[in-house]
């Protein structure tokens, strides 16, 4: 098994590299084409970077390890893969998995593969609109096992507390090639934050995790202010962390059938906010720590997802108590 580096990181943070922070955010674009599938230092040679996460089979958090170069070998958390893709795609494919080298699996304890590029923010990139493209096709995920694509913002200064978590759900999707879009508004809080792009699985028992990506493209998409094609906005929780109780603002550009839901970061639903059809514009909710079946919910990060007809956004929040 992988050696454990015991992190005072919440659960769903990522200790990370410091690049240099006088850099602004910049695209980048990949289709893997470049790459050996054979070199077993080809994503990290990218800058491609894992870290992992673990859990215990009710969702508590046990410990992390990384962050490590990202691997090439088919035993940990990716791998180039060929002949996957259609005439878009070339030969050459991403595949993230779960890491398979960690023999907690056998256990059933939650193994959380994370596989990321990331930049830092400064002040210059306040005000814009980024955007991460990418195709995806489902592989071999089976069980319990579950994945997404994300852009992640963590903030070193708050002990690596995640400030913005917006995902794809992926575990879904067809076993034929589509394209996803994720978008963030980059705000002054986020300057000097940890910005990452990138993709996730969560399996146990050595189940199959894999979903195939390609055609990266991580853009400035537009500036504050110009209309965009989100059709719903998600705001960070107020207050964060909270006890008792926190508000949650969202946004929708269309009147839309929409779900606002709490889950723990084992993917357990612990409560639903709101669900059914609401008209354009702003709208909130506040959450008091109470799950669905009336009890308090523990201490401890969890995520809130707003799912609409165009698709599905969330962030993280922190119950104290």
């Amino acid at each position: 098994m992988l050696s454990r580096l015991t992190t005072t990181l919440a659960a769903a943070a990522l200790i990370v590299l410091i690049p240099a922070a006088c850099l602004a955010l910049t695209p980048y674009a990949q289709d893997f084409e470049g790459m050996v599938h054979t070199d077993t230092g080809a994503l990290a040679a990218d800058g491609w970077l894992v870290f992992g996460n673990v859990f215990d089979s009710l969702g508590g958090y046990l410990y992390g390890y990384g962050p490590f170069p990202a691997p090439n070998d088919g035993f940990a958390f990716c791998q180039i893969d060929t002949g996957q893709g259609g005439v878009e795609q070339g030969q050459n494919q991403l595949v993230v998995f779960s890491d398979y080298n960690n023999a907690d699996h056998g256990v059933g304890n939650l193994i959380e593969s994370n596989v990321f590029q990331e930049q830092t923010v400064v002040a210059g990139d306040v005000g814009q609109i980024w955007a991460f493209e990418f195709d995806a096709k489902r592989g071999n995920l089976e069980g319990a096992s579950v994945a997404a694509a994300f852009i992640k913002t963590l903030d070193p200064s708050s002990g690596w507390a995640l400030t913005n978590y917006l995902t794809v759900d992926t575990t879904a999707i067809p076993v034929e090639w589509q394209g996803y879009r994720i978008a963030i508004e980059i705000d002054a809080s986020l300057v000097g934050q940890i910005f990452q792009i990138g993709f996730v699985n969560t399996a146990s028992n050595y189940e199959g995790a894999g979903i195939f990506y390609d055609n990266l493209n991580f853009y400035m998409a537009g500036l504050s202010g110009v209309p965009t094609a989100a059709a719903a906005v998600l705001h960070q929780n107020s207050p964060n962390p909270f006890n008792p109780s926190t508000r949650i603002d969202f946004a929708l550009d269309r009147s839309d059938n929409v779900e606002l839901a709490v889950f723990d970061l084992a993917g357990r639903r612990i409560a639903t906010l709101q669900s059914g059809e609401l008209a354009a514009g702003p709208h909130h909710v506040d959450w008091n720590g109470t799950t669905d079946r009336g009890a308090a919910a523990a201490a401890g990060y969890y995520r809130y997802v707003l799912q609409t007809s165009t698709g599905r956004v969330s962030r993280s929040m922190i119950l104290l108590k």
